[in-house]
Protein backbone atom coordinates (compact mmCIF):
# COMPACT_ATOMS: atom_id res chain seq x y z
CA UNK A 1 0.00 0.00 0.00
CA UNK A 2 1.18 3.49 -0.75
CA UNK A 3 1.79 5.59 2.38
CA UNK A 4 -0.22 8.79 2.90
CA UNK A 5 -3.16 8.07 0.57
CA UNK A 6 -5.43 6.00 2.81
CA UNK A 7 -7.88 7.48 5.35
CA UNK A 8 -7.21 7.13 9.06
CA UNK A 9 -8.58 3.84 10.43
CA UNK A 10 -9.40 4.25 14.11
CA UNK A 11 -11.83 3.18 16.87
CA UNK A 12 -15.33 4.70 16.52
CA UNK A 13 -18.50 4.25 18.60
CA UNK A 14 -21.66 3.51 16.62
CA UNK A 15 -24.80 4.41 18.58
CA UNK A 16 -28.41 3.41 17.88
CA UNK A 17 -30.41 5.88 19.97
CA UNK A 18 -33.76 4.23 19.21
CA UNK A 19 -32.65 1.00 20.89
CA UNK A 20 -30.25 2.52 23.41
CA UNK A 21 -27.46 0.37 22.01
CA UNK A 22 -23.88 1.32 21.22
CA UNK A 23 -20.82 -0.64 20.15
CA UNK A 24 -17.17 0.13 19.62
CA UNK A 25 -15.66 -0.79 16.28
CA UNK A 26 -12.99 0.46 13.90
CA UNK A 27 -13.83 2.63 10.91
CA UNK A 28 -12.63 5.37 8.61
CA UNK A 29 -15.87 7.34 9.24
CA UNK A 30 -15.43 10.73 10.87
CA UNK A 31 -17.55 12.70 13.30
CA UNK A 32 -17.21 15.94 15.23
CA UNK A 33 -19.19 14.46 18.16
CA UNK A 34 -17.45 12.40 20.82
CA UNK A 35 -18.51 10.14 23.67
CA UNK A 36 -16.69 8.70 26.66
CA UNK A 37 -16.71 4.91 26.36
CA UNK A 38 -16.77 2.29 29.14
CA UNK A 39 -12.97 2.05 29.19
CA UNK A 40 -12.66 5.77 30.02
CA UNK A 41 -11.37 6.77 26.59
CA UNK A 42 -13.10 9.35 24.38
CA UNK A 43 -14.04 8.22 20.87
CA UNK A 44 -15.87 9.80 17.92
CA UNK A 45 -19.53 8.73 17.89
CA UNK A 46 -21.68 8.10 14.82
CA UNK A 47 -25.45 7.87 15.27
CA UNK A 48 -27.15 5.22 13.13
CA UNK A 49 -30.86 4.83 12.45
CA UNK A 50 -30.94 1.02 12.39
CA UNK A 51 -28.66 -1.51 14.03
CA UNK A 52 -28.95 -5.18 14.91
CA UNK A 53 -30.66 -4.12 18.15
CA UNK A 54 -33.49 -2.25 16.43
CA UNK A 55 -33.86 -4.01 13.05
CA UNK A 56 -37.09 -6.06 13.00
CA UNK A 57 -35.40 -9.17 11.59
CA UNK A 58 -32.65 -9.30 14.22
CA UNK A 59 -34.84 -8.11 17.10
CA UNK A 60 -37.46 -10.81 16.46
CA UNK A 61 -40.27 -8.37 15.63
CA UNK A 62 -40.83 -9.63 12.11
CA UNK A 63 -44.37 -9.75 10.76
CA UNK A 64 -45.97 -12.85 9.34
CA UNK A 65 -47.33 -12.20 5.85
CA UNK A 66 -50.56 -13.92 4.81
CA UNK A 67 -49.32 -15.33 1.51
CA UNK A 68 -52.24 -17.73 1.07
CA UNK A 69 -54.72 -14.85 1.01
CA UNK A 70 -52.56 -12.96 -1.45
CA UNK A 71 -52.32 -15.91 -3.83
CA UNK A 72 -56.08 -16.52 -3.73
CA UNK A 73 -56.77 -12.84 -4.40
CA UNK A 74 -54.31 -12.88 -7.33
CA UNK A 75 -55.94 -16.01 -8.80
CA UNK A 76 -59.44 -14.50 -8.50
CA UNK A 77 -58.34 -11.28 -10.16
CA UNK A 78 -56.42 -12.82 -13.04
CA UNK A 79 -58.28 -16.10 -13.48
CA UNK A 80 -58.66 -17.25 -17.08
CA UNK A 81 -62.22 -17.67 -18.23
CA UNK A 82 -63.21 -21.29 -18.74
CA UNK A 83 -63.59 -22.57 -22.33
CA UNK A 84 -67.38 -22.77 -22.05
CA UNK A 85 -67.71 -19.00 -21.46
Amino acid sequence: MNPGIHPDYRPVVFRDQAAGYAFLSRSTATSSHTVQWEDGETYPVIDVEVSSASHPFYAGNSRVVDTAGRVERFNRRYQRPSKGE
